[in-house]
Parts: C-alpha cells; structure tokens; sequence
C-alpha cells in the first residue's frame, strides 16, 4: 500500500436510510450468541461493522480455515492475470504426500486451476493447496511469505502462517478478528463463492478415477443464503468455522474457534447468522469498480489513472431506522509514482454523519499504468517547450 501523500474531495449528499451512531453490537447489549466457542466473531462484509464478539483477538490454531488466505492469493492472481482457469497446474511429490484432507493427487497428476480451487474450497485438499502455492511462488515456504506479507498490507496484528494448509505446526496462529478481515478481503472476488458455496462436485470426471467432493460446511446445504467460506478440524484447533451468507442486500461473515463438535459449530454459527438478518439491513451505495476520480501518476506512461471502489459500499442500520443525510468523501493520492499496479491503493472513500465515519473503503487503480519510456518523457518534455498560449 501506498504512503505518499493525499488531497480530499467533499462530494455531495446522499439520502439513505441512516444511523446517528454505529448500530450496537449483540455483546454491547449483553447478548451471547457464541456460548460454546474459545473465541468468535459476526462482521457485515461491506462495512466490516463488528455485530457481536467474543475474544475475537485471542490467538488460535485456525486449522484449515488457513486456506481463506491461500484462496485469497489465488484470485488475486487470476484477477491480475498471472494465473488462468484453465491453466494446467502440476502436482509435484511433495504436493502429492500432504496428508490430513485431500484429494488424492499423484505425484504428475495435472488439473487446472479451476479444478484445483474445487479441491481446495470444497474438500479441503492440502495436496491441491500446496500445488497452487508451488506454482504461484515457487515453494511453499515461499508462498507462505507471500502469506504473511499479505496479512501485514491487511493491517492484521495477530496472525502468522507457517503453511498454506493450516496443518499443525508450532508458531501458526490467527483470531476470530483477523480470519473475519481476511473473508472479508476475499469476498471481493465474487467468482470465490460459485466454488465454496458448492455442496457437491466431481474431480477427474472422465476418468475411471472420478472423485466425489463433499463440502465440509454442511451450512452450505443446511442453512439458506449460506454460501461460504471454511471449515477447520485439527485436534488442537477443534473444530473452527468462518461461514458467510447473503439476504437481500446483506451479507455478513460469522467466525467461531474451538468449538468442541462439529454440530456446536454449526449451531452457533447458525445463531449469528439468524441474529444478524434479523436485527440489521444493509443498503447498497456503489457497486465495485465504480469510478470515483482519476489520480494523476508521475513519470508514467499515462498521465492518470482511474480510482475505482475496491469492493461493494454499502451502510449498515438497524432496520427500520429513520432517513438522513450521509456525506460522501474521497481521498486521492496525490504524490503517485508510476509504475502503478492493477488493484493498488491509491485513495479511499470516507461515508460520514455529523463528522463522524459511518464507512471506510480503499479506492484502487482501475489499471496497471508502467513508468514511462524514454521517447514518451522526451516527446512530453519537447511538448512543454513547443506548447503556445491562445
């Protein structure tokens, strides 16, 4: 993420159903919707409004509710284009001896990266994990500094990764708070849930080796709107669950850590889920990608770049609450250095109520934008000296 400096834009007012404070959270008003979990959270994706906690900031095991991140560096390197869905993706031996949940490759075997994405979202495979991170860095080891680096652009205090699976080893460990900010992070690719909201699916279809993938996150079934994300198991985690789902115009992100059965998970996840579309409502602003001004890049081989929303905008409310005004603001960067990457931050919008932010998102480059060629500074240079006045 970018640190040069910014210059703010006040825009105009917007009528929305709106809030004079932030809406109170269900532990705020003494609710437990989490009895049974070491540690739990319930966020509204768009907003990341916190809706109810418990020891959300205490470190835990998050077996493989590891693979948010692992699918995380997964869709943004198709969205950036350094992986494609039917790209061939080789499984190499160690890939192929990972143990735990799997789905059976063989040390050659070639699926593609959509089959891969299968294998990881729905069964969990660890051999499918670490094949994908072998073929985005190089190793796993390296994938997983790719991992941490990525937790530290979040802002996220309390988690380390020591592999891209979530299998046991010491040293490895996240929150509820943090596992709720990487989902969050990862919904923004909506492409994700055509993989983890699948129930069932094949692999090797056409094969006398067809296998049948079962989600670990029986709510995706079970529970209506559910549509996501993951389940976690290892002995020393028990069982852990971050689980997404959509109604109407909200979606929300409920995480439970340790919970001591798989059912326990799910009910109280289930109870989170039921609390939030009963008691709030979200109300959409911008869509992603829209554009909200151009930022002007030094020394690039255009002159500005498009700063887009990185993800939905949206305000969370009570409902049924009363129509205010909400003032919309827009940051820029205003010190912006070519070459600029597809998806960097380059500014952030602020919905504010009597000078209070009500949502913060970052704004991001709507395109790659390259330093600048000798011949284009040239070109531009001989331009300022040629240019006459009218």
């Amino acid at each position: 993420m970018r640190k040069s400096g910014m210059i703010g834009l006040l825009l105009s007012m917007f009528l929305f159903t709106g809030i004079m404070a932030p809406p109170a959270s269900a532990a705020e008003k003494g609710i437990n919707l989490a009895d049974d979990a070491s540690s739990a959270i319930l966020i509204e994706r768009d907003t990341g409004r916190a809706l109810y906690e418990k020891k959300s900031d205490v470190r835990l095991p998050p077996a493989s509710m590891t693979k948010i991140m692992t699918m995380l560096l997964i869709m943004e390197a198709l969205d950036e284009g350094r992986l494609k869905m039917d790209e061939k993706i080789r499984a190499s031996e160690y890939a192929a001896s990972m143990g735990g949940s799997q789905i059976f490759l063989e040390p050659g075997e070639e699926m593609t990266t959509k089959e891969m994405l299968k294998g990881i979202a729905i069964g969990s495979g660890n051999d499918a994990s670490v094949a994908m991170a072998e073929r985005l860095a190089g190793s796993e080891e390296a994938f997983v500094k790719l991992m941490n680096k990525k937790v530290k652009e979040l802002g996220l205090k309390n988690t380390v990764f020591k592999n891209a699976t979530g299998l046991p080893v010491e040293g490895h460990y996240s929150t509820a708070r943090d596992m709720a900010s990487m989902a969050k992070e990862l919904l923004k690719y909506e492409g994700i849930t055509k993989f983890t909201g699948q129930y069932e699916a094949y692999l090797r279809e056409d094969t006398d080796k067809k296998f049948w993938l079962v989600n670990t996150n029986r709510l995706v079934r079970f529970y209506p709107s559910v549509d996501g994300l993951k389940t976690g198991f290892t002995n020393e985690a028990k069982y852990c669950l971050t689980a997404t789902a959509r109604k109407d115009n909200m979606r929300v992100i409920a995480v439970v850590f340790g919970a001591p059965t798989s059912k326990s998970r799910n009910a109280q996840v289930t109870k989170m889920l039921d609390y939030a579309f009963s008691q709030y409502e979200s109300h959409p602003m911008m869509k992603k990608s829209h554009p909200l001004g151009k930022v002007a890049v030094s020394k690039g081989s255009k002159k500005s770049v498009d700063a887009v929303t990185s993800e939905r905008i949206s305000l969370l409310t009570k409902k049924g609450e009363d129509v205010r005004k909400i003032k919309q603001k827009i940051i820029l960067e205003k010190n912006l250095k070519a070459p600029v990457q597809k998806g960097d931050t380059v500014g952030k919008i602020k919905l504010m109520h009597n000078g209070k932010t009500l949502a913060e998102s970052p704004l991001a480059a709507k395109e790659t934008v390259p330093a600048a060629n000798w011949w284009q500074l040239y070109k531009r240079a001989f331009g300022m000296f040629t240019r006459t006045g009218e």
